[in-house]
């Protein structure tokens, strides 16, 4: 059967995440059931780059999708985007997948932006897409003390209670911390992430930031390899789902296929 590679974004407000679940709605149930009328009218398969929880959004998900009909990619994208109504779910590019590709185990790099909104005043335009800290938070304190997280090591600390992965080893390639304004932006980048992993780390930082740990607080917590040592679950509005790396590029690119 045909596959197609989907350059996904999505504001993850009102999904349960990207995981399809029986309780409510998720990203992925949306693509699938809008694929159906291309896929013999059942909804069809798909896997994504990155399992993103309830609440968090996407600006370049990528997603793996295995449809009956043979379609040029771009009647695939504007079927998807027509039929995926009125869901906060845009489909952006869409390309023939190449034998052996895959959304998920092909993926050799994840990109992640964390947007804390930074002022006393709560927002308005940015509900639901941004950490709210009313407090004065010293940014190049944080991206100080993150800095000793990068590498690789064992996140056990930062790692859900109920993450499913079989290991905490994971090497963390960039973790920068960034001011503009009111804006502070947390940018972790690794191949692979644990559950919940970004959004520990950030709210252990966000800890330094206040001023209510020391800079190497963070750090500590990672050697000490106790989750309930470190800092809060930092909420999932602030967080996006930015990219996913291929060693080919793109999946829209010359190496995966003729993209339209």
């Amino acid at each position: 059967m045909p596959r197609y590679a989907l350059l996904v974004e999505y504001d993850g407000t009102p999904f349960l995440g990207w995981q399809r679940q029986t309780t409510g709605l998720s990203v992925q149930q949306v693509l699938e059931d809008a694929a159906a009328p291309l896929n013999g009218g059942v909804p069809a398969s798909s896997a994504a780059s990155g399992r993103t929880d309830a609440g968090v959004h996407a600006e370049g998900q990528v997603v793996e999708l295995t449809i009956a009909a043979d379609l040029p990619p771009l009647r695939v994208r504007e079927a998807l985007n027509f039929h995926s109504r009125p869901h906060p779910v845009s489909v952006l590019k869409v390309a023939r997948a190449s034998e052996g590709w895959s959304a998920r185990f092909s993926c050799i790099k994840r990109g992640y932006r964390y947007r804390i909104l930074n002022r006393r005043a709560r927002p308005a335009l940015l509900q639901g897409r941004v950490w709210h800290v009313q407090q004065p938070l010293d940014a190049a304190l944080m991206h100080q003390s993150a800095q000793p997280l990068l590498g690789h090591h064992d996140f056990s600390a930062y790692r859900a209670a109920a993450c499913q992965a079989k290991h905490a080893l994971r090497t963390l390639d960039r973790l920068d911390v960034v001011q503009a304004g009111e804006d502070i932006m947390v940018i972790a980048e690794a191949r692979s992430f644990l559950h919940h992993q970004v959004r520990n780390m950030v709210g252990t930082l966000v800890q330094v930031g206040l001023g209510k740990r020391k800079p190497d607080w963070p750090r500590l917590i990672l050697d000490a390899r106790d989750r309930t040592l470190a800092g809060q679950n930092a909420p999932p509005a602030g967080l996006t789902f930015m990219f996913a790396q291929y060693k080919t590029g793109l999946p829209w690119a010359d190496g995966l296929g003729t993209s339209e």
